[in-house]
């Protein structure tokens, strides 16, 4: 039942890249340092930041061009604070799959203040999928199943390999998308005009991944609200990667409806409305989510089919009927309260 929603494979494996030295940055934020390819003799490389893409508290992302080749790439400058470790670059480096963003090389930076910055030198993908399906939100439609199988396909693809690497990653629809949009269009993104033999999924931003050890405890305020898996709301602190297999789940809902699942205001309510989709979870749930949870005072909330099976409870509650049954047992598979019940990355595979 769930061969068509399999996955596929497709694009390039990201470049060689190296460290690099510690250089300025002026106000006009044109870069310029000095790096050393693998295999080849040192090179200077410029870059000039045309425009801001991305701000947050990690720091800011650039849009830049490379002056000597003419590359567009994106620079992300994050400041290194020494309260925080920043497991980023390291990840990164380690990452070698067709749907992770690709890192070329890094450098670091000094500001008159004696602050030093890391920048992080990546492919530029000029699309994110939140932002592709907000078009279709805006148009009043659902997006297309053919494209919410080929971006879901894309981001369980990558699922495997964080989980054999004990890397949780976080998951959200800020994840990028490799669109080749037709001449006409160059200057806005008209989802309607998409190849989409091109709709390329790529993961970017692994400013919160970190590897997971066991035994050792880690935050539980973690994850975007929308995509937060339940044991990071009751407070886990030893959780594995099937926090990812959650988001992806929400991903997955929030492509077929158009709209975030679970759309809380804050933890609390976070809690409320996965609550109301799933109902309430049993005591055996919570002590699966975490063992050191004992206040078992929650709303009775029960559908109107008065069970407990994911699959009725999803279809009947969210989605529109004629929504694909195999699509449904899919989200069921991936929002389950017990972690350990959910759907591994190696299982998707095989779906």
């Amino acid at each position: 039942m769930m061969g068509r929603w399999g996955l596929v494979f497709g694009g390039e494996h990201p470049i060689t890249f190296c460290s690099g030295t510690r250089v300025s940055i002026l106000r006009s934020h044109h870069f310029h340092h000095n790096w050393r390819e693998k295999w080849g003799a040192q090179q200077t490389i410029s870059y000039m930041a045309e425009r801001v893409v991305g701000t947050g508290s990690f720091g800011i992302v650039f849009q830049a061009k490379c002056l000597e080749t003419g590359e567009t790439v994106a620079i992300k400058k994050v400041l290194q604070d020494r309260r925080y470790k920043n497991r980023e670059l390291q990840l990164m480096r380690t990452m070698d799959h067709p749907n992770v963003i690709s890192l070329k090389h890094c450098f670091f930076s000094t500001t008159s203040r004696d602050e030093l910055f890391l920048n992080l030198v990546m492919e530029y993908v000029p699309e994110t999928m939140y932002r592709v399906l907000k078009h279709y939100s805006n148009a009043k439609q659902r997006m297309p199943l053919i494209y919410v199988k080929l971006y879901t396909y894309q981001v369980c693809a990558i699922l495997p390999t964080l989980e054999f690497g004990y890397i949780f990653y976080l998951l959200s629809l800020q994840i990028l998308i490799k669109l080749r949009m037709y001449p006409r269009f160059s200057g806005a993104w008209h989802i309607s005009t998409v190849d989409p033999l091109t709709h390329q999924v790529k993961l970017c931003d692994f400013g919160s991944a970190k590897v997971l050890v066991k035994g050792e405890a880690n935050i539980s305020y973690i994850c975007s609200r929308f995509y937060r898996a339940p044991e990071l709301i009751f407070g886990a602190t030893e959780y594995t990667t099937s926090i990812d297999i959650w988001s992806a789940g929400c991903v997955l809902a929030e492509l077929l409806l158009g709209q975030p699942l679970f759309p809380g205001e804050n933890a609390v309510d976070q809690l409320v409305e996965i609550i109301k989709v799933l109902g309430t979870p049993t005591r055996e749930e919570i002590r699966c989510m975490n063992p050191s949870y004992t206040d078992f005072r929650f709303p009775q909330i029960k559908h109107t089919l008065g069970t407990s099976h994911q699959f009725l409870l999803l279809s009947c509650m969210v989605f529109h009927k004629r929504m694909p049954p195999e699509a449904i047992d899919l989200a069921s598979r991936l929002l389950q309260y017990s972690p350990s019940l959910r759907c591994t990355a190696v299982s998707l595979i095989l779906l």
